[in-house]
């Protein structure tokens, strides 16, 4: 059984710690979904750990296990689907979000913990869940830096990658894989229900108004880690979910992007 964080090592501080991390680690691979219009199936994963976290709560393990467990899951259906079926990705990403959804409500043995998963509840974060977040989190930021390049030709183009050498159909799988994790992660903050902004709003606000690449992931990681920290600030004073406040910080980022791309042109 996982223990609630000492007071004397302050959750508003451990939570800040976590959340950079998360904002940092969603932000870049929100650069990829978006060149790759999976803005959807991103949206569809981060629904999939609900069942996962039901059941591990329903038979007593910690419910990263069971997130993380039921996201890897989605990522290897979500994958089988697009590459063996002529069903449409967006068509099946949907099917997926819906069934995600329905199962998980079934398994959740209280509202008050489905609340916390859909909405995010990060001040009740646990000592485990904060070590094993950290590590996961600053492991799939080195990863995403490491394979920077590869992926972004990905995303431009599939021919191109593979011109270049480079492996798609694992780099593909690599990219959802880290997702799923860093979903698993960041699910503490913003909740089931509203990871997905996380993941594709920085990047997006990025691109209104970034001049190059280099450029647009500068802002990027600037937009993810400013907003999650507001967001998590806010919430600890106004004594609100973390989830909305993040995510009303985000469209709050886009807004101005969108203002200030249009007054550029």
């Amino acid at each position: 059984m996982t223990t609630a964080i000492p007071i004397i090592l302050g959750r508003l501080e451990i939570s800040l710690i976590v959340g950079t991390i998360v904002g940092i680690g969603t932000s870049l691979l929100g650069i990829f979904i978006i060149m790759k219009r999976l803005a959807l199936a991103g949206d569809a994963l981060s629904h999939v750990a609900l069942p996962g976290i039901g059941i591990a709560i329903a038979v007593g393990i910690n419910p990263f296990i069971g997130a993380l467990t039921a996201l890897i899951l989605g990522v290897i259906i979500i994958i089988a689907i697009d590459r063996h079926t002529t069903i449409p990705l967006d068509a099946a990403v949907g099917i997926i979000l819906s069934a995600a959804l329905a199962l998980g409500v079934l398994f959740f043995p209280s509202a008050e913990s489905l609340m916390d998963a859909l909405f995010g509840s990060i001040f009740k974060l646990t000592t485990t869940d904060a070590i094993v977040g950290t590590i996961l989190g600053l492991g799939v930021i080195i990863i995403t830096l490491i394979k920077f390049k590869d992926l972004i030709h990905l995303s431009l183009s599939r021919e191109l990658a593979q011109s270049e050498g480079i492996a798609v159909d694992k780099d593909e799988f690599l990219l959802l894989f880290l997702l799923a994790v860093m979903v698993a992660v960041g699910i503490k903050i913003v909740g089931i229900l509203l990871l997905g902004a996380l993941v594709v709003i920085p990047a997006a606000a990025a691109r209104n108004i970034g001049r190059d690449m280099r450029n647009v992931t500068m802002l990027t990681v600037i937009f993810g880690l400013s907003t999650v920290i507001a967001g998590i600030t806010l919430a600890a004073q106004l004594q609100m979910p973390s989830g909305p406040m993040v995510v009303f910080a985000n469209v709050l980022i886009f807004s101005i992007s969108l203002f200030w791309s249009g007054v550029k042109n």
